[in-house]
């Protein structure tokens, strides 16, 4: 009797913690959650603004002034987004490391010496005054969320331990700066060139540098990057990784077109865009319309943490992005007065660094001081890692002034093409092609960028002690390329190269492939007249010009053969067959897939080694430039493997040793059965939360969604880029997709990976996952009539 009662209490102590943990996880997990029915009082609003929220928890933002209509949008935002607003705010000011890990202090380190709220200070001191009004607005709006739910916070604070602290007006223009950050391309991939430079002969090596016509290897040739240089940058390369991982990222590939009203069915431009970035949850953009009737109707996708539509449409004109690929880095080797460690010598003369003592905090509470050292060109990276016997400085595009917040605004505004212009005049350092249509029927297609005054540009770490490779400020806005109502009728691009060879400036080494871009104009020259089925299919499209260029060549040497199993037989005639989509259920798309990178390794791992090789592999760009060099001379020595030196391998045997090592590979994956290889049963997409690595805690508070199956690749202009051999590790993708009709605003289309909701418990945190895996849309409605008819959530916000 006396062990049963025991056993009784156990388990009624076991059931008593079992119901309170449920109790305290349901507690944090929906306490966050907003009742969008539940009326608000703000004050200082100065009269009521009504918000009307559509099936996907969408808000549609009614306000009689410009200064309530941004206070809503602060408070809107705050209820599904505050906590990945608090963290993009962490990002930019250098504080990760407080609620993260220690592993973050680097990171908060390198964001600091970037000053992002010094420029972003300066800027918003120097706006205009309506401007300054929509910014603190929008801040108003998100302490006074802040201040009435201190009790309803997202679980993340609560899991974290730790209370939002007051927004404030530089951290919205902050994200500008860190959207300048985010699309630095460039110097990862010069790293990895030169660590091969030491592996390779010159003959060699050449074949990892882009063929863009006027770029050599020899453009510096007294310049070669050593081990200690080669460790800094190595350095930086593994920081920036780790924001990639807590999703972080913000722009990275993407697409873009549009179509005249000479091209369409209705006879009014069409235009689309997917900006590609990393795959996470929240996703990096919030949907949202806003309204100030007879005055302002514009909607699209808003980056949590700044009030203004980003991408999308107004009443009068449609906008959408694609990276230009810009190198906006520079790096420079600085000689140290060996009698003082606070000056660098320039033309001779020594000068001194400005020195910055930060106060960092550690996840523990601690305060830490780290010292950001500054030259005139930008700040000491080698400081971060303190590794000796090097002084590399940084000179980065988005230390220039700008105004990008200006341009955001000013295209929220826009009517037309000159006001158009005028606006993105100062988006500077953010560097971007912006596709543009309006309702009087105009297209357009115009670059904004940043592209540095340099003595030559190319690869290479630069000598310090001299003045020539300073930059002399940055090309004018003038002599920017851009294209305006073409002949052709349509306009598009998808990171490809940006002008012809002969454009004046240097630009970028690293443009894509035109894969995608050349895709997209033979689909957009298919048809006399275009309707937005047809944009929907493009958007969609998983058809590979990569895959035409190679898969024939593959096949041809692999019918060389006489000595293949049946499997194998099998796999080249699924591979011979193949019309180049890598749709879901593609067999040809994942031995493709695995043959395309087994190629490359069965080329170059020899001499690279294995750790190099991961690293090159990691480099989709490089990848694309190496292989294609190699299809054009597959006569190239990379054939040859160094380690059978009794033995000189042929184009051939590298074809079919990779081939016969991609069944193996898939066989071990997927079993046997090569009717069983369906692309999309090993290509999947998991969409993840910052906090989702805890398992526990990614289990206990559903963060994670998926996996979903998908077709596509790096190369198609529908996107799902992953690891190096690994395609169940999709990491990158559109990170929306949007149609505008200019015919009827009514008919514009709209879908994000994720949701609007923030909130792991909200039945709006994932709900578009599903249509966005399938290539469906749902409507993006701007008409009164329409958004009433579709509403599902009504409230008034009220001065208090």
């Amino acid at each position: 009797m006396k062990k049963n009662k025991t056993l009784r209490i156990v388990l009624y102590s076991l059931a008593i913690l079992i119901v309170a943990g449920w109790l305290f996880v349901r507690n944090i997990t929906n306490g966050p959650l907003p009742d969008y029915n539940q009326d608000i009082q703000l004050s200082g609003l100065q009269a009521p603004v009504e918000v009307i929220r559509d099936s996907f928890a969408i808000p549609h933002i009614y306000a009689e002034n410009q200064k309530d209509l941004y206070m809503a949008v602060g408070v809107v935002m705050a209820q599904d987004r505050l906590w990945q607003m608090d963290l993009l705010r962490r990002v930019t000011t250098g504080r990760l490391a407080e609620i993260l890990s220690d592993d973050l202090l680097e990171v908060d380190q390198l964001m600091r010496s970037l000053e992002m709220s010094k420029k972003s200070t300066r800027m918003f001191a120097q706006a205009d005054p309506q401007l300054r009004e929509c910014i603190m607005a929008f801040t108003d709006g998100v302490n006074q969320f802040i201040e009435q739910n201190q009790k309803h916070l997202p679980f993340e604070f609560k899991l974290l331990g730790y209370t939002p602290e007051q927004w404030e007006p530089i951290h919205s223009v902050n994200l500008i700066g860190y959207m300048a950050w985010d699309l630095s391309t460039g110097w990862p991939n010069e790293l990895t060139l030169f660590k091969v430079r030491g592996k390779v002969d010159e003959k060699k090596f050449s074949d990892f540098v882009p063929n863009i016509p006027g770029q050599s290897t020899s453009v510096y040739p007294d310049f070669q990057l050593d081990k200690n240089e080669g460790e800094v940058l190595t350095a930086l390369q593994n920081i920036t990784i780790k924001l990639d991982e807590l999703g972080l990222d913000v722009f990275r590939g993407s697409n873009n077109w549009v179509a005249s009203g000479s091209k369409t069915k209705s006879g009014k431009p069409l235009l689309a865009n997917d900006m590609h970035l990393g795959l996470s949850i929240p996703g990096i953009w919030y949907q949202m319309h806003q309204v100030i009737p007879g005055k302002l109707n514009v909607t699209g996708v808003v980056l949590p943490g700044q009030p203004m539509i980003v991408a999308g449409h107004n009443q009068n004109i449609a906008w959408g992005f694609t990276n230009v690929m810009t190198d906006g880095l520079d790096f420079y080797e600085e000689t140290v007065n060996p009698d003082n460690p606070n000056e660098y010598l320039v033309d001779g003369e020594w000068r001194k660094f400005r020195i910055v003592e930060e106060q960092v905090l550690n996840k523990a509470g601690d305060t830490l001081v780290m010292i950001n050292k500054f030259t005139h060109r930008g700040p000491i990276v080698t400081d971060i890692k303190a590794i000796s016997g090097k002084t590399i400085s940084m000179s980065w595009v988005g230390l220039f002034d700008s105004n990008e917040l200006r341009t955001v605004y000013g295209l929220n505004q826009a009517r037309n093409w000159t006001e158009f212009r005028e606006a993105i005049k100062t988006f500077v350092t953010v560097n971007q092609n912006i596709v543009y249509a309006d309702t009087e029927g105009n297209i357009g297609l115009h670059s904004t960028i940043g592209i540095p005054l340099r003595e030559s540009g190319g690869i290479g770490v630069y000598p310090g002690d001299t003045s020539l490779y300073d930059w002399k400020g940055l090309v004018p806005f003038e002599e920017l390329p851009f294209s305006f109502n073409p002949e052709s009728g349509f306009l598009s691009s998808a990171n490809n190269r940006t002008t012809d060879p002969d454009y004046p400036h240097y630009i970028s080494s690293w443009f894509d492939l035109p894969y995608r871009q050349d895709r997209i104009q033979e689909l957009l020259k298919s048809n006399d007249k275009i309707g937005i089925e047809d944009f929907i299919a493009i958007q969609a499209d998983q058809h590979s010009k990569m895959a035409e260029k190679f898969n024939p060549v593959f096949v041809q040497e692999l019918m060389k053969s006489d000595e293949l199993t049946e499997i194998e037989k099998d796999a080249l005639e699924t591979l011979r067959t193949w019309d180049f989509s890598l749709s879901r259920e593609s067999v040809a798309a994942t031995i493709f897939e695995y043959m395309y990178f087994n190629t490359c390794k069965e080329l170059v791992e020899d001499e690279l080694g294995e750790e190099l090789f991961t690293e090159f592999s990691g480099k989709k760009i490089m990848v694309k430039n190496f292989m294609e060099n190699i299809l054009i001379n597959q006569e190239s020595s990379w054939c040859d493997n160094i380690q059978t030196p009794d033995n000189k391998e042929t184009f051939n045997q590298i074809v079919t040793s990779a081939f016969k090592k991609s069944l193996s590979d898939i066989s071990t994956s997927m079993g046997s059965n090569t009717d069983k290889w369906a692309w999309g049963d090993i290509h999947q997409i998991t969409l993840e939360h910052p906090l989702s690595s805890a398992n526990l805690i990614d289990k206990l508070f559903n963060l994670s969604r998926g996996p979903y199956p998908v077709g596509g690749s790096f190369h198609t202009v529908c996107p799902y880029s992953y690891s190096f051999m690994d395609p169940g590790s999709i990491n990158h993708g559109a990170s929306h997709r949007h149609i505008f009709d200019l015919s009827d605003w009514d008919k514009s289309l709209t879908v994000i990976p994720t949701g609007n909701s923030g909130i792991p418990a909200s039945p709006y945190y994932c709900d578009q996952s599903k249509l966005y895996v399938n290539n469906q849309y749902h409507s993006d409605y701007v008409s009164r009539e329409k958004v009433e008819a579709s509403a599902k959530y009504k409230i008034i916000i009220t001065d208090d």
